[in-house]
């Protein structure tokens, strides 16, 4: 049921690489022919499995409206009302969902679950966040500077302060990918860990990029064309809620920040938000947060990303 050719995964936004800009076109277009009424079916009685272990509301609404827009069909699957919520393998669970739909979305705990889904799959998986990466989160975040800088990377600075999480991995890879120069402001011990730190690198190597690190917000924000952050404590790491707040004290996007960066910043947030924590209301509400435009691109994102890589469908 997958594409001619051999079978593609996104499990890390590298796996993008050699599509990503042309993927930002798209969904660019995509989002403009929406706002004009056209939601012309390119995809029309595909289906498409998402299992998540995790709760979501951008991400999974944002597949649901993507697949309808499509013409296509997704279902909803919570493994607490699978069999792989009583013991099924992941690679059987992969082998039988492969007989009835065309691609799954799998929002997992482990990236090590994710791969094993994709090694027994004989359809697409699509990685919809695991402890590594947030691939789709990234491509939606990229569209929103992509159209506010009209498609040029070249030269940009970006600027990421808080935790080094999977949000983190991966716009550290997609910003190496586009030749953004990226400095992230994070404590030593929250740092990614070194192999994608070393991946990156040489993706912005090639891509004329950067990727740098600092323990100082304000260094990181100086100058910057876009400040971005995220929650300090996520999802699976509640039991280091105490410590990680007082180790990202001081690591929050607040008007002492904003005023640091170039005056036509704009600032990012993947959503959920804990106002007053890494992110002031004033900025969150702000002329210069582009926050609300970022979360709806996670719809016009993921329509781009299922259509890539989805089978043409079978219209009737």
């Amino acid at each position: 049921m997958s594409p001619a050719g051999a079978k593609r995964n996104l499990l890390s936004i590298v796996d993008l690489e050699h599509d990503l800009l042309a993927l930002l076109q798209r969904s660019h277009e995509m989002k403009q022919a929406r706002r004009r009424g056209d939601r012309s079916p390119t995809r029309p009685g595909t289906n498409l499995a998402m299992i998540f272990e995790k709760p979501s509301t951008r991400t999974r609404t944002s597949f649901e409206v993507a697949m309808n827009d499509l013409g296509g069909h997704a279902l909803y699957l919570s493994p607490k009302d699978m069999q792989l919520g009583r013991g099924e393998t992941i690679g059987d669970t992969a082998r039988v969902l492969s007989q009835y739909v065309d691609a799954i979305v799998y929002r997992a705990f482990r990236h090590a679950d994710e791969v094993a889904l994709a090694a027994g799959a004989s359809v697409p998986v699509i990685n919809a966040l695991d402890d590594r990466e947030h691939p789709c989160q990234i491509v939606a975040d990229l569209l929103t500077l992509y159209e506010r800088w009209d498609g040029k990377f070249a030269g940009r600075k970006l600027a990421y302060v808080g935790d080094g999480n999977n949000v983190l991995n991966s716009l550290m890879l997609g910003a190496a990918l586009v030749g953004l120069h990226l400095t992230s402001a994070i404590p030593s011990k929250y740092r990614p860990p070194a192999d994608l730190v070393k991946q990156a690198e040489l993706l912005a190597k090639a891509s004329g990029g950067s990727i740098q690190f600092t323990e100082r917000p304000l260094d990181a924000a100086r100058g910057a064309d876009a400040l971005y952050t995220d929650v300090w404590v996520s999802m699976g790491d509640e039991a280091e809620k105490d410590a990680r707040e007082t180790a990202f004290q001081g690591y929050q996007i607040n008007a002492d920040l904003v005023a640091a960066a170039h005056p036509d910043v704009w600032v990012l947030h993947d959503l959920p938000a804990h106002r007053g924590m890494e992110i002031t209301d004033e900025v969150m509400d702000g002329p210069r947060a582009a926050i609300w435009d970022q979360a709806q691109n996670r719809l016009h994102a993921q329509k781009a990303i299922l259509e890539l890589f989805l089978p043409p469908g079978r219209p009737g």
